[in-house]
Order: C-alpha cells, then sequence, then structure tokens
C-alpha cells in the first residue's frame, strides 16, 4: 500500500464532487460528521465546520491510498486500515470520509477530512505528507499488505495530480524508459531532449566533478532525488556504469564466440586438406 497526500483542493464541494459524483466507480465507505449520500450536502458539512476557524482557507485534506494490483480486500478491513491511517497522521478528530474508487486494475480508497477539527482548532499540516508516507508502511506490514518496494505508475492517480507532479511523474517515466537503452550521460541526455526535457549537471567548484542532476520540462526544473531516489546523479552514474560493463562484458563474449567460430573453421579446412 502507498500513500499520496494530495496538494490542497479550492474547495471541499470540487473535492467531495470528484470523489463520489460518479457512483459507477465510487462507493462511500464510511462517513463521520457529514452526510455521505451527497457530495453538495457532505461538502456543505465540511464547510460549516470550517466556519468555526474562518481564516483557514486550506482545510481540504484529500489523501489517496492505493493497494497493490490483485490485492483484495473487504471494505470493513479497508475501513479499518483507514481510520487508523487517519488516526496516526493526526486526522482523526475531524469530519471525514471514506471513498473507494474502483475505476482502476488496483485498489484505491479516496480519504477526505476537515483540517479544521470538531473543536474549531486548526490540525497541523508539518511534514504530514512525509508522516503518511511512514504511517502507510508501517500499516502495510501490520495488515500483512503487499510492499510496493519500487515507484509503479499502475498505483499513481495520475488524473489526480496537479500540473507540477504530473510533470514530475512524466520526467520519471522518460527516465524509466529510456536509461535501459542509454551507457552514457550524454546518450541519456539526449533520449531526453528528443523527449522535450533537458539535463542539467551541478559541478564541484574545484574538482569540476558532478555533484547533482536535474531535469527540466516546461520551465520547471527537478532534481533527479525529486524525481526518484534512483536517479540521483549518484545512483544515475552507478546505472550507466553497470549497463558499461555489460556492454564491453557482451562485446568480449561475441568476440570469443568469433574466434571461436574462426578457429573451428580453420579446423575444418585442415583437416579436409590432409
Amino acid at each position: 500500500m502507498i500513500s499520496k497526500v494530495m496538494p490542497a483542493a479550492k474547495s471541499f464541494y470540487h473535492c467531495c464532487r470528484y470523489v463520489c459524483q460518479d457512483i459507477r466507480r465510487a462507493e462511500v465507505l464510511k462517513v463521520e460528521g457529514v452526510r455521505g449520500h451527497d457530495y453538495r450536502l457532505m461538502s456543505a458539512d465540511f464547510e460549516s465546520q470550517r466556519q468555526l476557524r474562518p481564516q483557514k482557507h486550506q482545510a481540504v485534506f484529500h489523501s489517496v491510498l492505493s493497494f497493490y494490483p490483485g490485492e483484495k480486500l473487504e471494505n470493513a478491513k479497508m475501513v479499518e486500515i483507514a481510520e487508523k491511517y487517519l488516526q496516526q497522521i493526526g486526522m482523526d478528530h475531524t469530519q471525514y470520509v471514506i471513498a473507494k474508487h474502483i475505476d482502476k486494475n488496483h485498489l484505491h480508497l479516496h480519504l477526505i477530512a476537515n483540517r479544521v477539527d470538531c473543536d474549531g482548532k486548526s490540525i497541523r499540516e508539518n511534514w504530514q505528507g512525509l508522516r503518511a508516507k511512514k504511517v502507510s508502511q508501517n500499516l502495510t506490514q501490520e495488515f500483512r499488505l503487499v510492499q510496493v518496494l519500487k515507484k509503479n505508475l499502475a498505483l499513481t492517480h495520475l488524473e489526480a495530480l496537479n500540473e507540477s507532479e504530473a510533470r514530475r511523474y512524466q520526467v520519471y517515466q522518460s527516465i524509466s524508459q529510456e536509461l535501459p537503452k542509454c551507457d552514457s550521460w550524454e546518450e541519456l541526455e539526449k533520449r531526453l531532449l528528443i523527449r522535450g526535457i533537458d539535463t542539467r549537471f551541478r559541478y564541484d567548484s574545484e574538482t569540476r566533478e558532478r555533484q547533482g542532476v536535474s531535469f527540466r520540462i516546461n520551465k520547471e526544473c527537478f532534481k533527479g532525488s525529486q524525481v526518484d531516489r534512483e536517479f540521483s546523479c549518484k545512483n544515475l552514474e552507478r546505472t550507466l556504469a553497470l549497463r558499461q560493463k555489460q556492454i564491453l562484458q557482451q562485446k568480449l563474449e561475441r568476440e570469443d564466440l568469433e574466434r571461436q567460430r574462426q578457429s573451428q573453421t580453420r579446423s575444418h579446412r585442415m583437416r579436409h586438406h590432409f
């Protein structure tokens, strides 16, 4: 299971409509403090509590919990997991909605909650995305769910991402597809440039060694490690070096096979000559 805390929506109305309007793909599993049968009434209930702290403008909490493709869980178990998740990230003493979406090849839950709690206090947001990821990892082990060891685009709700996150995933996808074909920085730069991605390096001021790499797309720049840990400068250099070694090994093997073939041909000719 992986967790993704979405950027704050403009309003509860827009978020509730996106998550709950289409009953062909969405099923509300549980609500707390709001009406769950109509997204318009649901958003009105959220907004009513937000008014307890009118200066809190970004009060919408929206997170997605995605399960591994093929993993099947009962609704009651998903609710239990979601409630523990909300409790451990500090979003339990407030209104919330747990909704299941079935429009993908993997189960995933949308969680909407009010950052203004039931006492009218503002719920802190510091490092909430990072804390949520750690909580989801712990819950994955606790409930013996399938662990996702690498980023998997199949588990990413791309249409729910903002423009910046969507571009970051575009960079991730491009590097993932092109890197196995490359054995040098130059080759990787060339292939990414065709996809509209510019590669930039940060150098040590004294040694002029590469210290970092970033990728620019549509006037936005992402550090390699922001795209994925495997795409930091050092990790990419390690991957490219391994690819160079593999290509060299394959070349040596081909040359060895060619020498053996030539040797066998000469031996065959000599036997026929005598």
